[in-house]
């Protein structure tokens, strides 16, 4: 059954056989983008009422180009969201990110970082299962916007977010990375216990990566920081490292079980849980093997 839509007496099918506004003739010397875009944003609705969403997607694209003939980029950008939604329904993976983009990229030319980076943050949660890394480019992106317009508190849960991505692909030293990123912004806006816990919790990926080496720089280069170096993650840090020198299994077990490790984010708690990974032993003969016994200095 064909669904046919009635606006102003007329009617339309749902083929999309309109009457083209947005055609210049003999007789139309300017484009109606206004009626136009009315009769597409009709259209979708109607076209969503009847769970037509690939019909629906096209109308609300079309909508969102007409705003945007308007100079209305707020209006576009929330058609494009919606479409990017459908898209998402539909599961058009490739659509779901261009679309949300376009949103972000009209957002921007509104000077409003906050949706535009959210439009990006839709996508990456859309496509963290599916196109994992394009997910962490949006997140990324979506990060960084808000970085430039000196919005870094907004973007913490984005770090942790494509941190979480990293760790399921198994890049843990990427992860790391990002928990620092965390750990920047969190020190720009005097968040203290978010940038301790984003720190400790780079120290532990690395750990869990069995990179001692790269833990024990980063619990350095985090120490010059004084509210780390006075925090309970610094202390809990510092025993981890002690611990793997010593290749003392049961204390790298308890202290990755203590109350400040679990106040981590749940996937750096559970790979804490794990601690450690690798030979321990071998670590501690690997520190011995390095001194040099000619050397009394």
């Amino acid at each position: 059954m064909r669904v046919c839509l009635k606006f102003k007496n007329t009617s339309f099918e749902s083929d999309f056989q309109f009457k083209n506004l947005t055609k210049l003739t003999l007789t139309r010397w300017s484009a109606d983008w206004r009626g136009a875009t009315e009769l597409y944003e009709q259209a979708a609705n109607g076209f969503r009422a009847s769970n037509k969403y690939e019909k629906a997607k096209v109308a609300l694209e079309k909508a969102s180009k007409g705003q945007e003939m308007q100079a209305s980029p707020w209006d576009a950008a929330k058609h494009m969201e919606s479409a990017a939604a459908l898209a998402q329904k539909l599961s058009i993976w490739n659509e779901v990110a261009d679309f949300y983009r376009k949103a972000s990229e009209l957002y921007v030319e509104c000077g409003r970082a906050q949706p535009a980076s959210d439009a990006l943050g839709k996508a990456a949660r859309a496509l963290e299962d599916v196109k994992p890394d394009d997910a962490i480019q949006l997140y990324t992106d979506a990060c960084e916007i808000l970085e430039e317009d000196g919005r870094d508190q907004m973007a913490f849960d984005l770090y942790r977010a494509c941190a979480n991505v990293y760790i399921k692909l198994e890049k843990f030293t990427d992860a790391a990375t990002f928990f620092l990123r965390l750990g920047v912004a969190a020190d720009k806006c005097d968040a203290t216990n978010s940038q301790c816990k984003a720190y400790l919790s780079a120290i532990i990926l690395y750990l869990y990566a069995h990179d001692l080496q790269q833990a024990e720089k980063c619990y350095n280069d985090c120490s010059q920081i004084d509210a780390f170096l006075k925090s309970d993650q610094s202390r809990s840090a510092s025993r981890l490292l002690t611990a793997y020198n010593e290749g003392d299994i049961e204390e790298i077990k308890k202290v990755a079980s203590a109350s400040t490790v679990s106040n981590l984010d749940h996937m750096i708690i559970k790979l804490a849980r794990k601690l450690p990974t690798g030979d321990v032993t071998a670590i501690q003969m690997n520190t011995n093997d390095d001194l040099d016994e000619d050397d009394l200095t």
